[in-house]
């Protein structure tokens, strides 16, 4: 695939521009739309998707869980063997290993899924859900538990650096509407309704090789401006190797646009910190973009999100 030149760096979106953007992307179901953008993946469109295998090969998106701690991950995952271990072998007798798990699940270094309850803006959950349901307890709408029967359906990775002819997009770039549609283009596919669209930005494959840095301070990621592309698609989730928003933010007075729009305008699911590195080749191989996708989060009634580790299937 021939590069295609750096484009020029996106303008910055003032509120009132954003305010403008967020309602024309808004879901405009209400409420009572049940899953959010997952009810745009219909039966059919699942057993479609099943027909994308092909060579039959699995491949997983997820990142492995860092215990290690970072710039990035000043929270590690906690693991603890809590059973048998070296040491402690009895000779005779039945023992077993243990182990327990302690995880901030939005951290900035696991994959993870964000609920529909994750993003409060102005007040209000996605589709005007009062946040007064974020309770000590839990969340009592919008929890990961509206997925809990899994999301199944055509994967799509749309891989910008490959777009651009480099290894990875720099932290602080931002990945534009424009550029989603010559990926497309480039992959000889088209993004539809009910697609699970993922992103490739790089960001594990620069952590990888130059070593974590502080995210919260530059990230590459989706420019506000390129949901509308996802909006005019009506796809069902939205994943990316990083975390979807760039940073710095590209917008007045919102630190996460992305995450805004997606999740609380839009209805949308998002995978953060996913990892793509393990997919490419074998999309390359195959020449082929879309596959089988299957994610199952974990059963978790009240929770804003979960670790997540999505399947592609070829």
């Amino acid at each position: 695939m021939a590069a295609q030149p750096r484009p020029t760096a996106p303008s910055p979106v003032s509120a009132a521009e954003f305010a403008g953007l967020y309602a024309r992307v808004r879901r405009p179901d209400g409420r009572g739309a049940g899953r959010g953008a997952l009810d745009d993946i219909t039966p059919r469109q699942v057993r479609a998707a099943a027909a994308e295998v092909g060579s039959g090969l699995t491949v997983t998106m997820a990142a492995p869980v860092e215990t290690r701690q970072g710039p990035d991950n000043p929270d590690p995952c906690k693991h603890v063997m809590t059973g048998a271990v070296a040491g402690h072998i009895h000779a005779e007798g039945l023992q077993f290993a243990r182990d327990r798990i302690a995880t901030n699940v939005h951290g900035d270094a696991d994959s993870h899924l964000d609920a529909l309850c994750h993003v409060v803006f102005d007040g209000t959950l996605y589709d005007g859900v009062p946040a007064s349901t974020l309770t000590p307890e839990g969340a009592t709408d919008l929890s990961v538990e509206l997925a809990h029967d899994g999301i199944v359906g055509r994967g799509v990775l749309l891989d910008i650096p490959r777009l651009r002819g480099v290894p990875w997009l720099e932290p602080g770039d931002s990945v534009t509407g424009d550029e989603l549609a010559a990926a497309e283009s480039a992959h000889h596919l088209r993004v539809a309704q009910g697609d699970l669209l993922f992103v490739r930005v790089g960001h594990r494959r620069r952590r990888d090789e130059l070593g974590p840095w502080d995210t919260e301070e530059a990230r590459a990621g989706l420019h506000p401006t390129a949901m509308e592309f996802l909006a005019d698609r009506k796809v069902a989730l939205l994943g990316s190797d990083g975390n979807n928003d760039s940073a710095p933010s590209t917008t007045e007075g919102v630190g996460f646009p992305v995450h805004v729009l997606g999740v609380h305008a839009m209805g949308l699911h998002l995978l953060d910190y996913l990892q793509f590195e393990d997919l490419v080749p074998v999309c390359e191989a195959e020449d082929r973009w879309s596959f089988l996708c299957v994610i199952a989060p974990l059963r978790l009634p009240a929770a804003t999100g979960s670790p997540i580790n999505p399947i592609a299937i070829l």
